[in-house]
């Protein structure tokens, strides 16, 4: 068993009977998925779930777990999600896979929102290893890349895999990657871009992790926000 699927069955086994679970993208995601559905399967855990994209959604359907869609959720128990940075503080850097709406949506909903990654995630400062996402309108990106600049940002449009073109999000959004100044507070940041008008969403997670796991030495350590 590797580290994902080490941490992966740690927080499946969180899951309660006839909890509602939102599920992350990604590798880690993944292993959690196909846990969360072999608890249900051999176990006859009662669990509905939610997906943050079309990809796990596709993966919890082909392993059978009952899905609810998100334009039916008024509440979640937990939300179970990797990350691509964390902080010692539990702030997280999401979005390289370009799903950030509907995974801060569900960071946002949950009661617990629990984040699964490997010593590999884990930096002194958001903006480490990765740019910032920033999700745009298409029409507005140069006005909002001009604001991000003017902050000291520094980068651009995100590609598309192929190379050929620009990357497009689920809603038919640009991605702005972007660079800032180390010493630019996350928290200031994150509260700047909230705001911005242009802006759909970005990949700061700031205060919204409650519990981080990561293997260590063949055990599971665990970092709580609150």
């Amino acid at each position: 068993m590797n580290d994902k699927e080490y941490v992966a069955k740690h927080a499946a086994n969180l899951v309660k009977d006839g909890m509602l679970v939102g599920l992350g993208t990604g590798s880690t995601a993944d292993c959690f998925i196909t846990e969360l559905a072999r608890r249900k399967n051999e176990e006859n855990l009662h669990v509905t779930a939610v997906s943050s994209s079309i990809v796990s959604m596709i993966k919890a359907q082909a392993l059978n777990l009952p899905m609810m869609a998100v334009e039916h959720l008024t509440r979640l128990d937990l939300y179970v999600d990797g990350a691509d940075e964390v902080t010692p503080d539990n702030t997280l850097l999401k979005g390289q896979g370009a799903d950030l709406v509907k995974e801060k949506i569900l960071a946002r909903a949950c009661d617990k929102f629990i984040v699964l990654v490997d010593q590999s995630k884990m930096v002194n400062q958001i903006g480490e290893k990765f740019f910032i996402p920033i999700e745009v309108m298409p029409f507005a990106w140069k006005l909002v890349k001009q604001q991000l600049e003017k902050l000291g940002g520094q980068g651009s449009l995100r590609p598309n895999n192929n190379g050929n073109g620009l990357a497009v999000t689920s809603y038919g959004s640009l991605v702005l990657d972007m660079k800032f100044d180390p010493q630019f507070e996350i928290s200031k940041l994150d509260t700047i871009l909230n705001a911005m008008p242009g802006v759909i969403e970005h990949g700061i997670f700031y205060q919204l992790a409650d519990l981080v796991l990561c293997p260590v030495d063949g055990k599971i350590q665990e970092t709580g926000r609150r």
